[in-house]
Formats: structure tokens, C-alpha cells, sequence
């Protein structure tokens, strides 16, 4: 099983009891907001704790001075899986918002995929509305594809009809990320 550090993290897979961090984020309506799902209770967070922990596509955001889970990051490889793209995704405790975490993890997650996995192209999706997301994705060297209008609903007002999402698309190549890197050398 893959653990990745960075100075301050620990990023690992998901185990059982992670279920209670889990829920301390999981459980806020301003964390999931532009989640394609909305708070979860302790049950559910049990069950997906579950779940996580043995599927690879999650992996647990760690500070690594006290084992802390503060927020969950998604690197799932696309079909078809010759073309050898893969997606990334986070969700962090808003406790910890500000201190770049986020950052920090995803960059790590980043040249995982890159350097360990021989990714080709990194792919990420959000709503523009999103603020944190998308300034997140530019510090991480993505390069905003597209603006895509009215593709995607997760949730439904009173009457029911979904309420429809804006996307921005971004995405790295792995070309991209080594030039880049060599410019910070």
C-alpha cells in the first residue's frame, strides 16, 4: 500500500475508522455544497469510511504531526485506460481551509501520478462558482480547457427539477508538469 508524505502530510489510503473525520467535514453543507452528493449523517460516514478503504481511487489527507484526517483526495484513471488520463478530485474539513493543505496534497498526489504511475494527462472538473476550487487547480499549474454551461445536476429545487452546474475543465500533461518542474530547479 502506497503512503506519500509531504512535510507536513501523510497521504494513505482509507481505513474503517476514519469514519468519525470523516464526518466532521462530510457532515457540513458548506464542505459538499458542489459535491455530486449532500451531508452525510455518522451511519453513512461508517459506510463510506467502509467503502473507501478498498477502493483506491480515495486516498486520506493526514497532518503528519498528529495523524489528523483533514480531507480526502480522488485520482481515479479514466476510460478508455490506454489513453492513460486519470482524474483528480478533493474535498477538505473547512477547519483547515487556509493553510495550503489542499495544495500541498494535491501537488504530491500529482507527481505520483506523474513520476510513479506514468500518467499522461491529469483532468480535474468544478463549478466556476467554486472559487476555491479553481484558484486550488491554477496554483497546481492546470490549465483551464473549458467552460462548459449547464452539464451537470446533483441536486433539485423544491419543485424538483435539477438544478443545473457550470464546469470548468482543467487539465496538466505530464510534458507540462516536467518542463515545469525544470523551471523551478
Amino acid at each position: 500500500m502506497d503512503i506519500l508524505e509531504t512535510d507536513r502530510l501523510i497521504i494513505r489510503r482509507f481505513i474503517q475508522e476514519d469514519w468519525k473525520a470523516l464526518y466532521e467535514y462530510l457532515s457540513k453543507e458548506e464542505v459538499v455544497k458542489f459535491e455530486p452528493y449532500g451531508v452525510h449523517s455518522e451511519d453513512e460516514c461508517k459506510e463510506e469510511a467502509l467503502r473507501r478503504s478498498s477502493d483506491f481511487a480515495f486516498w486520506a489527507v493526514c497532518l503528519k504531526d498528529s495523524n489528523k484526517l483533514i480531507g480526502n483526495l480522488y485520482f481515479c484513471e479514466q476510460n478508455p485506460s490506454q489513453f492513460h488520463t486519470w482524474e483528480l478530485g478533493y474535498v477538505f474539513n473547512n477547519d483547515f481551509q487556509g493553510n495550503g493543505y489542499a495544495t500541498e496534497a494535491c501537488a504530491r498526489l500529482i507527481k505520483y501520478g506523474f513520476e510513479c504511475l506514468k500518467v499522461r494527462r491529469i483532468v480535474a472538473k468544478c463549478n466556476p462558482l467554486n472559487t476555491n476550487s479553481w484558484k486550488l487547480l491554477e496554483r497546481l499549474k492546470l490549465r483551464r480547457e473549458g467552460h462548459s454551461l449547464q452539464t451537470v445536476y446533483f441536486k433539485h429545487d423544491q419543485d424538483g427539477n435539477p438544478i443545473w452546474n457550470d464546469t470548468f475543465a482543467y487539465a496538466m500533461l505530464r510534458t507540462e508538469w516536467i518542463s515545469s518542474n525544470r523551471e523551478e530547479m
